[in-house]
């Protein structure tokens, strides 16, 4: 039996492709069209995905029931002495809490370590890589846990929408807003701190909102993360909701803005872009975590 595995749920943007290969296991995250569940990859694909989504169709997401947690984690422990589980941050769901109270059953205590910090999309796909890398560095469950949480505020990520509409549905604008905003061109850049989603600018058209992420990334890597790149502990990422072609060109215009620069590149969950609508693009960092 192998010592220490890593876990996670869909909102990593880790399908199970990705998962195989790099050895790590994933929980999918449920979400709703009306009254009827799909899983990401595995009941509907990402182009049946959107195209029902600007159809006008309801969608709504939610947590996985704590059975299938569980039942989860027990498959995991059948090829793992003790699992690290990183789920999306409790600061957009409440799945992470209801993971932490489960790993507390007398079944998990010891065995499942619950890391909240803060992540998802592409910083929760960096998590995992980070904590593969411990485990191969041979650190314990529980030390796995107390590092990537000691390390959660090394992370930012800027989104902009290209539609107002799910901010709407969502209640994060007022209809009035929304209407306002389309007929303006408006396109909000969002910020997602340490589990907390904000407006940050609003921008007249996608392109503005480009420029202002770039420039704002660019601000902070020269300031906040300007050591971390000095000692070669810092990564720069990329999310979209768009196309393959619209998602190539915004990959292509931050290795410009930023020459010799590696960039890690996800599309938004299901999940994610049932709040973003389809057409977001993102740039985001993260730090290696300190080593305890």
């Amino acid at each position: 039996m192998k010592s220490v595995g890593i876990a996670t749920d869909s909102h990593s943007g880790i399908l199970p492709a990705r998962a195989k290969e790099i050895g790590v296991m994933v929980l999918p995250m449920p979400f709703f069209f009306g009254e009827e569940c799909f899983y990401e990859e595995v009941s509907i694909t990402r182009k049946q995905f959107f195209e029902r989504l600007n159809a006008g169709e309801t969608v709504s997401t939610s947590q996985p029931s704590p059975e299938a947690v569980m039942e989860f984690w027990r498959e995991g422990l059948k090829e793992y002495e003790s699992i690290v589980y990183i789920p999306m941050s409790s600061g957009l769901s409440g799945s992470c809490h209801t993971a932490m109270m489960l790993a507390n059953e007398e079944e998990f205590e010891g065995k499942v370590f619950v890391v909240d910090n803060g992540r998802v999309a592409t910083p929760l796909h960096r998590s995992i890589l980070d904590a593969l890398e411990l485990v191969e560095e041979g650190y314990s469950a529980e030390k796995i846990k107390e590092i990537l949480e000691a390390d959660k505020e090394n992370m930012t990520i800027y989104i902009a929408v290209e539609t107002l509409e799910y901010l709407k549905k969502g209640g994060r604008i007022t209809a009035t807003t929304a209407a306002l905003g389309t007929l303006l061109n408006i396109k909000p850049v969002l910020r997602l701190g340490v589990g907390v989603l904000d407006t940050y600018k609003k921008c007249r058209g996608m392109k503005k909102a480009k420029a202002e992420m770039l420039a704002t990334m660019k601000q902070e890597m020269e300031t906040t993360y300007k050591e971390a790149i000095e000692k070669g502990e810092f990564f720069l990422m990329a999310a979209t909701s768009a196309d393959e072609e619209t998602t190539k060109a915004w990959v292509e215009e931050i290795k410009a803005y930023f020459p010799g620069m590696e960039i890690m590149c996800n599309y938004l969950t299901m999940g994610i872009s049932c709040h973003t609508g389809e057409g977001a693009l993102g740039i985001g960092c993260s730090c290696k975590p300190k080593r305890i």
